[in-house]
């Protein structure tokens, strides 16, 4: 049972799928039923489809024959298209596309957290390279997709596996041990290595790395016959965790979010339950740190209801401290007391249990992330003994920089300003040496909240400190932006002319 108190009301996109498949309905038959319910004809399965994928939401008037033509209670559809709504609002600093990855992979982590098997989901959630996904809109162009060669051949990027697979197939038969050596990193680094280098490399290092990574992956589980695509399901589920959080270290969002739907249709198919609530843990993570932590707060659940019973204590501890950070960040401080309280039951890791995959997480990784939630909860006393060690530590400069940074802020809430500079500048460097935009950001948070102190003379040095640094620092990686016809170049429209000029491709 899960040791919190119960959930928001589900999004109405998973919830009218769930329904209509415990009927056995198909959505022409559900457009059917409200067209001769309502006297409305023109309702088409396409607009089921839409509601669904919550590319938009039926309003009053369909929400009231929904209920009718369901058989369910009017206010259950209600809470949920108004959960829904309250799950649109994201920071004003996301785009479009993200905005959009992220509203698919909040329906599908709801649609899997329902059904953690997978059994009754079908589509890609049952076979992830079965096209174009059903739980969301098409997230429009993405790195990690290219333009495929040849006539009628669609290189349009959904966040799909459909949408990464290369025309330029691996020759002969693509199996584990193929898959899992690469030659365009030191030493030929696989799966393990590139881990491991994230350990010393951000984002904006490794991002291209493990792209190229998965999509190798993709390409072998492509020309795998069946029996071979099976073994390669969990090769191709890591590969795509790891590139999501790298792209997500790198500060790319949208393909991050992209990336990580693609991983956990892969885990849900190779039935790895704990690897597909860390694929949402970590999406979970990310959220949190652009400022969403309602949506984060939404991960966190399903990834903890999607798999704690099957999960090793190391891996439940972390899912209940990805849920904890969310909610305090989104001011639900009971919800956050609890889900801390709930991971320090659980004992920790235990090394003979969990994944390989979970090794970088220890004592010291998990009594830091209690002390970034309690900074967040307005609790900093507590919280400087328990980030010390992790701020202080080597070997690892992204978790030092990160906890240094939230180490800094507990410090100045104390009203320590002198030492939560000191700290800071240390972290700061531990940032340049780890490449991490992640890391930059939080550093850049403290700099913000030293504003009110900017006449003490430690206020005035962190801040020349981060100017003299700021050379040094990870620049956040962008996807190159798509090219535009020059308007001189575009083709004048004729008197009565409605179409536009033809796309370049």
């Amino acid at each position: 049972m899960i040791p919190l108190p119960p959930p928001d009301p589900r999004p109405l996109g998973p919830l009218l799928a769930e329904l209509r498949s415990a009927r056995g309905w198909s959505q022409q038959r559900v457009a059917g039923a409200l067209c001769a319910a309502s006297g409305v004809p023109t309702l088409t399965r396409h607009e089921i489809s839409r509601w669904e994928r919550q590319r938009r939401l039926p309003g009053d008037f369909w929400l009231g024959w929904l209920a009718v033509v369901l058989g369910v209670p009017g206010e259950l559809l209600a809470e949920a298209a108004a959960h829904s709504r309250r799950l649109g609002l994201v920071p004003a600093t996301v785009d479009r596309g993200a905005r959009r990855a992220r509203a698919a992979l909040l329906t599908l982590a709801h649609r899997w957290s329902a059904d953690p098997a997978g059994v009754s989901l079908g589509g890609p959630l049952a076979d992830p390279l079965a096209g174009r996904a059903a739980a969301g809109p098409d997230p429009g162009p993405s790195p990690f997709t290219r333009p495929a060669a040849g006539p009628g051949r669609d290189g349009t990027a959904g966040a799909d596996l459909a949408e990464l697979r290369h025309r330029d197939d691996l020759p002969g038969d693509a199996d584990l041990t193929e898959l899992c050596h690469r030659d365009d990193l030191p030493g030929g680094a696989d799966l393990t290595e590139l881990r491991r280098w994230d350990d010393l490399l951000g984002g904006v290092d490794l991002a291209g790395a493990g792209l190229r990574r998965l999509r190798r992956a993709v390409r072998g589980y492509r020309v795998a016959g069946p029996a071979g695509r099976h073994r390669l399901l969990p090769v191709l589920a890591e590969s795509a965790q790891l590139a999501g959080w790298l792209a997500a270290d790198a500060g790319r969002l949208t393909d991050g979010l992209e990336v990580y739907r693609l991983a956990l249709r892969a885990a849900v198919a190779a039935g790895d339950r704990g690897l597909a609530g860390h694929v949402l843990g970590s999406a979970s993570h990310l959220l949190a740190g652009v400022g969403d932590p309602a949506g984060a707060l939404v991960l966190g659940r399903a990834a903890y209801a999607g798999c704690h019973d099957a999960a090793p204590p190391g891996l439940r501890a972390l899912l209940l401290h990805r849920i904890a950070f969310a909610a305090a960040l989104a001011g639900r401080s009971r919800t956050a007391r609890r889900a801390l309280t709930a991971a320090t039951d659980t004992g920790g890791p235990d090394p003979g249990r969990e994944p390989s995959w979970l090794y970088w997480l220890d004592p010291a990784e998990l009594a830091a992330m209690t002390g970034r939630a309690l900074v967040a909860l307005g609790r900093p006393g507590p919280a400087v003994p328990l980030l010390e060690p992790a701020a202080g530590g080597a070997g690892r400069p992204r978790r030092a920089a990160v906890y240094g940074a939230w180490l800094a802020r507990a410090q100045l809430r104390l009203g320590e300003v002198d030492t939560a500079c000191a700290v800071a500048g240390a972290a700061l460097l531990d940032a340049v040496r780890s490449g991490s935009p992640r890391a930059v950001d939080q550093l850049t948070e403290v700099r913000r909240r030293l504003s009110g102190h900017r006449d003490e003379p430690a206020a005035r040095r962190y801040a020349d400190l981060l100017a003299a640094a700021r050379p040094w620092l990870p620049a956040r990686s962008r996807p190159a932006a798509r090219a535009r016809t020059p308007r001189s170049a575009r083709a004048p429209r004729r008197p009565g002319d409605t179409t536009g000029p033809a796309g370049t491709g």
